[in-house]
């Protein structure tokens, strides 16, 4: 009969729970860190300036329509979404 210690799943002896940890650290290429940051800055910079358009051509319309969403906090938005997406760019490449 086989003992405990080699039915442990896949051949392995059992490990303690934070030497396990410490050894799973993952860690990305470098290639890998500069495509995701520039994808993430390219999409807040195209979020940005094709939201910034977009208003501009229909600021006419949003000035007589009755909601209460006018152009300043239609701005933010578009501003804190473009902003929120650069951030992350510059997160993902140094952390």
């Amino acid at each position: 009969m086989a003992s405990s210690s080699e039915n442990s799943g896949w051949g392995s002896q059992q490990k303690d729970p934070k030497q396990a940890l410490a050894e799973d650290k993952w860690d990305d290429c470098m290639s890998c860190r500069i495509t995701g940051s520039a994808a993430f800055i390219g999409a807040g910079i195209y979020s940005y300036h094709s939201g910034m358009t977009n208003l501009r051509k229909q600021e006419k319309s949003i000035m007589q329509s009755t909601s209460q969403f006018k152009m300043g906090s239609r701005r933010l938005g578009v501003s804190a979404i473009a902003g929120t997406l650069v951030a992350m760019g510059i997160y993902r490449a140094f952390n």
